[in-house]
């Protein structure tokens, strides 16, 4: 075969590919429903905030708020897997992923400012309400707005998103001595653990297969917070998770009065927040349960079907939560 002949062959095998059809003429994407995610950026607090989405406009809304040091990119697998039965929305907070802070703004970098935002970014896309996706950072940020509107909160699923001291494992030694005297030293030790190596440890730390662990997602985070001045907005976000440890018994309150029904699933093996965390939320809240996993801090690398599978059912038992798989 010629070159001229092989293009020609080629460009017609893209031509089928593209329209689902097999050389014998078969459609084998008839009846196969892949939801598609797309992109978008909106105005809120001042702030560009880029976002994903996926699923029916009219499906009960599933708000997934992503942790350190990563985005919404995190929730890349586990969008599609939820978006044939809910309205999925994955933003990415302020300093992290592609959401653009402009300098006029004069941002301070808080949870309490990332809340603001999140919040701002809901009532701009006129959500009513919604189910709570939280994963480390996302879960001091999302249970603001849970305690700012109950109303609004139909569920929470904490993914490794902790809200008591118990859960706090030994991994946060250096940044509880910057807590103690925000040092320049301290400050430093802090900024050394955020080299890509540093930032890949949290991927695959208590991973019992690390080689699962795929690049991408660590390979980005590393890439981003390397832009210039980011480093100090994550150094000043470590230094103000103080003030989410001092909220916690804030949480604690909400939780047992307003009672969400809410799935802790947690990677056991995590050692930022330990499984002592998860267990905790039963003591507040009888609609509370916890599932364990066998993997680390980032458990959608592992276990993106098992996080899924327990989702869908746990939601389709919840006020608007539709009919389980």
């Amino acid at each position: 075969m010629n070159r001229r002949d092989f293009m020609a062959s080629g460009a017609g095998m893209i031509a089928m590919a593209g329209s689902g059809l097999t050389a014998a003429g078969e459609n084998v994407l008839e009846g196969l429903h892949v939801p598609q995610t797309s992109i978008h950026r909106i105005q809120a607090d001042g702030v560009t905030v880029f976002y994903r989405e996926a699923g029916p406009a009219d499906a009960p809304v599933v708000l997934l708020l992503h942790g350190f040091p990563t985005s919404s990119f995190q929730y890349r697998e586990l969008i599609p897997l939820l978006a044939d039965r809910y309205h999925v929305i994955a933003p990415d907070l302020p300093g992290f992923g592609f959401t653009e802070v402009p300098a006029e703004r004069h941002y301070q970098y808080s949870f309490d400012a990332l809340a603001h935002t999140v919040l701002a970014f809901t009532e701009a896309l006129a959500l009513k309400q919604y189910a709570l996706y939280v994963f480390d950072y996302g879960a001091p940020t999302g249970f603001r707005l849970a305690m700012a509107h109950p109303e609004r909160v139909t569920a929470i699923v904490s993914q490794n998103g902790n809200a008591y001291e118990d859960g706090l494992g030994d991994a946060w030694a250096p940044i509880r001595r910057y807590w103690a005297d925000p040092s320049p030293a301290n400050r430093e030790v802090v900024r050394e653990a955020l080299n890509p190596a540093g930032i890949r440890s949290q991927y695959t730390d208590g991973v019992p297969n690390p080689e699962r662990i795929k690049p991408e997602g660590y390979t980005l985070d590393a890439a981003l917070i390397a832009r210039p001045g980011n480093m100090d907005i994550q150094l000043d976000l470590f230094l103000d998770y103080a003030n989410n440890v001092k909220l916690y018994p804030a949480f604690q309150e909400y939780f047992r009065k307003s009672k969400p029904p809410l799935l802790a699933i947690w990677g056991k093996h995590d050692p930022f927040f330990i499984p002592a965390g998860a267990k905790a939320f039963e003591r507040d809240n009888p609609n509370a349960r916890v599932q364990l996993l066998d993997t680390g801090h980032f458990a959608l690398e592992t276990h993106v079907e098992e996080v899924a599978v327990a989702m869908r059912q746990f939601l389709a038992g919840t006020s608007g939560g539709g009919k389980a798989a």
